[in-house]
């Protein structure tokens, strides 16, 4: 682990990753909200420096993490890092909004619970608990039947083993969020394969990340 601290640089490092691994390609902007202890704190533990680190799919323990602002820039990445009362939350928090090129973008709020492990709590507004403990898939899609049964079937042709799965779904669109995480790591093609079904609009793998 590189920092002082495993809660606000590791832990933060992991957070920047994971929503990196859900926006699934490289950012040309990043949004960075600081609330609690992190806001109060990462000038000294270097938050900011590990949460642009993992933007950049570095790891806890990347020497680079103490030049990730300046790596970023050299990137010609925009990066805003603001402090922000999020409300009611962890005080080791920070929400993540994320833009490729293209215009896709994803917004993640984490939080660092302690000895460098870390949980997602949101992405794009879909309440959710992802430990980063196991691999997993996140699905964004029309919510309609049928469509836990398509990414069931894949991942058994995969011959990979679902350990926790969840679903999310807003009212007001019809729009649904489905996290799978699985015993085995899962190819990107049978994420690939996934997204080719008709109603599926965003399919995302994020390898295991809590690993101490």
């Amino acid at each position: 682990m590189v920092g002082p601290s495993s809660s606000h640089t590791a832990g933060a490092a992991r957070i920047g990753k994971m929503a990196l691994n859900i926006l699934g390609k490289s950012p040309v902007a990043a949004t960075i909200l600081l609330h609690g202890s992190f806001a109060a704190a990462y000038k000294g533990h270097g938050t900011d420096r590990a949460l642009v680190a993992g933007i950049l799919g570095m790891d806890p323990d990347d020497l680079r993490i103490k030049n990730a602002l300046e790596i970023a820039a050299k990137q010609g990445i925009m990066v805003q890092i603001a402090e922000a009362d999020l409300g009611d939350a962890h005080p080791n928090q920070a929400k993540i909004i994320l833009q490729a090129e293209d215009g896709e973008r994803v917004e993640v709020l984490g939080a660092s619970t302690g000895g460098g492990k870390i949980v997602l709590l949101e992405i794009d507004g879909f309440p959710l608990h992802l430990s980063g403990e196991y691999p997993a898939m996140v699905c964004v899609y029309s919510d309609q039947p049928g469509m836990v049964a398509k990414v069931s079937c894949v991942l058994a042709k995969y011959k990979i083993n679902i350990a926790f799965m969840r679903v999310v779904r807003r009212t007001g669109d019809r729009i649904a969020l489905m996290v799978v995480e699985t015993d085995q790591p899962i190819p990107s093609e049978a994420a690939l394969k996934v997204q080719s079904f008709a109603g599926f609009y965003k399919v995302k793998i994020c390898p295991a990340t809590n690993k101490i």
